[in-house]
């Protein structure tokens, strides 16, 4: 199967039955998501991994009632760093520089360049920069999912703050960024699960410069 048949065979699901999802394919999902490509390395989010029920009640009224949040058998919450500060850039460099065995400090000119660049913006801009490393990883873990066939509903439709509160992100430096809910469709009571996926025509999708 390949990965343009397993995105073709995806959809946003509208209405899922509650079967649960094994724990070894919501792990190779969220595996997914982890080796995604961040900016400089920097992995700059979380994955909130939520399947207790009633924690995904008190969550299903921050996002509008959907019903996904419930039916679903996991949810993957993504949050993003709040800000980029000095110690966290350091850790993830000495990481890279322990784990491939390179003298300490080989990485500073380039994390002290890095850094310098982040002291020049407001943490909202550092926000905005590691919410879409978040997406990275988001996509990378739609397109895992659909391999093992399992059904994911991409959400943001769900009022952040209050599930920060709720989860208590801010005491972690992180602010949720979106969910990804997951399970197994519906099909007697999804209303968009027999309708022709449509997407922009690739002659109108693609802009060439050759």
């Amino acid at each position: 199967m390949s990965l343009l048949q397993d995105l073709s065979w995806r959809y946003a699901t509208k209405k899922m039955n509650g079967t649960p999802v094994a724990q070894e394919k919501v792990d190779y999902i969220i595996e997914a998501a982890r080796m995604a490509p961040t900016s400089s390395g920097l992995q700059p989010f979380k994955i909130i991994q939520v399947s207790n029920p009633d924690l995904k009640a008190k969550i299903q009224p921050i996002a509008f009632g959907q019903t996904q949040i419930v039916d679903s058998s996991h949810l993957l919450i993504f949050a993003a760093y709040d800000e980029y500060t000095k110690e966290r850039v350091d850790a993830v460099f000495a990481q890279q520089e322990a784990e491939r065995e390179l003298p300490l400090g080989t990485s500073d000119d380039y994390k002290n360049t890095l850094f310098g660049m982040f002291a020049q913006q407001t943490k909202e801009q550092h926000f905005a920069h590691a919410a879409r490393q978040a997406y990275i990883g988001f996509g990378m873990a739609i397109a895992a999912a659909a391999e093992q066939r399992v059904d994911a509903t991409p959400m943001e439709g769900f009022t952040n703050a209050q599930l920060d509160e709720l989860l208590g992100l801010d005491k972690l430096g992180l602010k949720s960024v979106t969910i990804l809910a997951l399970g197994y469709r519906d099909e007697s009571n999804d209303w968009l699960v027999n309708l022709k996926k449509v997407r922009t025509k690739a002659e109108d999708f693609v802009i060439n410069f050759n």
